[in-house]
C-alpha cells in the first residue's frame, strides 16, 4: 500500500507540480480533521489543485491507482464529512477562491468552490443584493463546502438553505468526468441529490448562486427572559401570529456565559435565556410586524428588551450568536456540537428533557439553537483530559438525538451526517431505507473511492442484489478500511 501511495504521490507532483502535493508527515497534520476535532485521521497526500481539470486529472489517477480520496474546503464541518483516509488522498479546494462572474439582472453569481461564504455577499452587496445562507461561520467556510453539507443558518427560517439559492453545479464525477448539473434540466433532478450529498457523489468545482435582493428594511430585537421555557413560549406565539421572521434564535445561560468571556457581547445581566428576532423586508409590513413582536415577548415574560438603532447595534446583538460555536472553548477544555431537529411544538418538552439529561450524568450541556425551525445545537461540555468523560459527553450527545427522533424529528438540521451520526442512521431509517439510498450512491461511485466511510454505518457493495442480507456484511470488523 505504501509503496502504491508512493507511486500515486509521484503521478500527482507529475500532474500539478511538487508544490502542490503534501506527503511531509508534520504537514499533513495539518489536515487531520475538521471542525469536529473528535474524529482524527492523517491522510496519505494532500493535494492543492487550481482548477477543475486538475482535479478531474487527480480522480481518474486515484481511480486507476484504487486509492480513497476525500475533498475538503475551508475545514469548518462539524460532523466529520471531511475527514481524510489515512491511506487516501485529501483535495483541498481552497485555491479555487475566484469569483468568475457576477450577473446583476440575471441575479446569480457562478463562483469556485473555495470562495468564502461572505465574500459572495461582499462583492454584490453596493449593489443591492447579497447571498442569503449564513451559516455561523461564514466568514470561513467554503460555498464548495456549503454545497456538500446543505448548510444553513440563522436566516434558514425564512429564506432556507443552501439548496434553496444554487442554480447550477459543474461537478468532477468519482470517475473523473465533468459534468453540468442544471437546477431545471429534464429528467431526475440530479442537482438536488447532489446538494447535501456530503461530497460522496463527486467533487464541486463551479457553483451558479442565486442573489438576493437586499430588503428595504432589517429590524432586530434583543429579548431577554428568566427561563428558556419563558422564551420558547414567545418563539411559539410569534410563529403562532403568523410572523415569519428572517430569523429567531435563542441561547440559554451557558452559552451566553461562553459568549460573555469570549467576545463581551454584553447580553442583560441575569437571563436564562436570550431571544434574538429579526425582521425584514417592505417598511410598513416590518414595522407592523416588529410591533406585534415586541408585544408578544412582553407578554411571555421578557424583562428587558433592546432594539438595534442601526448596523452597528444589529451587528452587536448578533456577535454573540455569531461566536457562540467557539466562545464554548472558554468554559470548557472540550465539547460535542450537536445537531438536531424537532417539532417547534416540542421545544419546552425537549429541553427540559435536555436539562434533565445533563443534571443526572453531571455533563453540562449549553443550547444555542434556530429557535423558528427547531434546529437544536446543543453543545456537549466535557475536559478531554479526564478518564471517561469523553465517553460520557459522547452517550448524552446520543441521547439528545434520541430525544429528537422520539419527538419525531432529525439527527441533523444542517451540520450532516459524516462520520460522527452514521452510527445513528438505522435509529431513524429502516434497512431498506438505507439500501435505497446507498444504491443511488452506487449508482454515482460504483468503486466507492470518492469519500468512503461516510454517512452510512455499514457501507454497501456496489453490485450487491437488494434486500436482506444474510450473515456478517464482509466488511463487518473491517471498520479501518473506512
Amino acid at each position: 500500500m505504501e509503496a502504491g501511495l508512493a507511486v500515486l504521490g509521484t503521478r500527482l507532483e507529475g500532474l500539478l507540480g511538487a508544490g502542490r502535493v503534501i506527503t511531509d508527515p508534520v504537514r499533513l497534520r495539518t489536515y487531520e480533521c475538521d471542525g469536529l476535532t473528535n474524529h482524527r485521521s492523517t491522510p496519505a497526500i494532500v493535494v492543492l489543485p487550481d482548477t477543475a481539470e486538475q482535479i478531474a486529472a487527480i480522480v481518474r489517477e486515484c481511480v486507476a491507482a484504487g486509492v480513497p480520496y476525500v475533498a475538503r474546503g475551508s475545514g469548518t464541518g462539524l460532523s466529520g464529512g471531511a475527514l481524510p483516509r489515512a491511506d487516501g488522498v485529501l483535495i483541498v479546494t481552497s485555491r479555487m477562491r475566484r469569483i468568475l462572474e457576477i450577473d446583476i439582472p440575471g441575479q446569480r453569481a457562478v463562483v469556485e468552490p473555495g470562495v468564502i461564504n461572505l465574500d459572495v455577499t461582499r462583492a454584490v452587496r453596493s449593489q443591492g443584493y447579497y447571498f442569503a445562507p449564513d451559516p455561523s461561520s461564514q466568514q470561513i467556510c467554503s460555498v464548495g463546502g456549503n454545497v456538500a453539507e446543505n448548510s444553513g443558518g440563522a436566516h434558514c427560517l425564512k429564506y432556507g438553505f443552501t439548496a434553496h439559492h444554487v442554480l447550477s453545479c459543474e461537478v468532477v464525477t468519482p470517475d473523473g468526468e465533468i459534468v453540468e448539473l442544471p437546477a431545471d434540466g429534464p429528467g431526475y433532478d440530479l442537482l438536488g441529490v447532489f446538494v447535501g450529498a456530503e461530497g460522496t457523489l463527486g467533487i464541486t468545482t463551479k457553483i451558479t448562486v442565486r442573489l438576493t435582493r437586499v430588503p428595504e428594511t432589517v429590524q432586530t430585537l434583543l429579548a431577554a427572559f428568566g427561563s428558556i421555557e419563558a422564551g420558547g413560549g414567545a418563539v411559539s406565539a410569534i410563529i403562532g401570529a403568523g410572523v415569519v421572521p428572517a430569523a429567531i434564535e435563542m441561547m440559554d445561560a451557558l452559552s451566553i456565559e461562553a459568549a460573555e468571556a469570549a467576545v463581551r457581547c454584553e447580553y442583560p445581566p441575569g437571563a436564562g435565556a436570550v431571544l434574538i428576532v429579526e425582521l425584514d423586508g417592505p417598511e410598513p409590513e416590518v414595522a407592523a410586524q416588529f410591533a406585534e413582536v415586541e408585544r408578544l415577548c412582553r407578554d411571555a415574560g421578557a424583562f428587558e428588551i433592546r432594539i438595534a438603532a442601526d448596523d452597528e447595534e444589529r451587528a452587536l446583538i448578533w456577535k454573540g450568536r455569531k461566536s457562540a460555536f467557539a466562545a464554548v472553548g472558554r468554559i470548557s477544555p472540550a465539547y460535542i456540537v450537536q445537531d438536531g431537529v424537532i417539532p417547534r411544538t416540542a421545544l419546552p418538552e425537549v429541553l427540559a428533557s435536555i436539562d434533565a439529561l445533563s443534571a443526572e450524568s453531571g455533563v453540562r450541556v449549553a443550547n444555542v439553537f434556530h429557535a423558528g425551525d427547531g434546529n437544536l445545537h446543543p453543545l456537549v461540555l466535557f475536559d478531554d483530559a479526564e478518564p471517561g468523560a469523553e465517553e460520557r459527553a459522547e452517550a448524552v450527545s446520543g441521547a439528545i438525538l434520541d430525544l429528537c427522533i422520539e419527538h419525531g424529528g432529525s439527527i441533523t438540521g444542517e451540520h450532516g451526517v459524516g462520520v460522527d451520526k452514521s452510527r445513528y442512521m438505522p435509529r431513524m431509517f429502516t434497512d431498506t431505507d438505507l439500501d435505497t439510498m446507498q444504491m443511488v450512491r452506487c449508482g454515482f461511485d460504483p468503486a466507492g473511492l470518492c469519500n468512503p466511510g461516510k454517512v452510512f454505518p455499514t457501507p454497501r457493495l456496489c453490485g450487491e442484489v437488494p434486500g436482506v442480507r444474510r450473515g456478517a456484511h464482509p466488511y463487518e470488523g473491517k471498520a479501518d478500511l473506512f
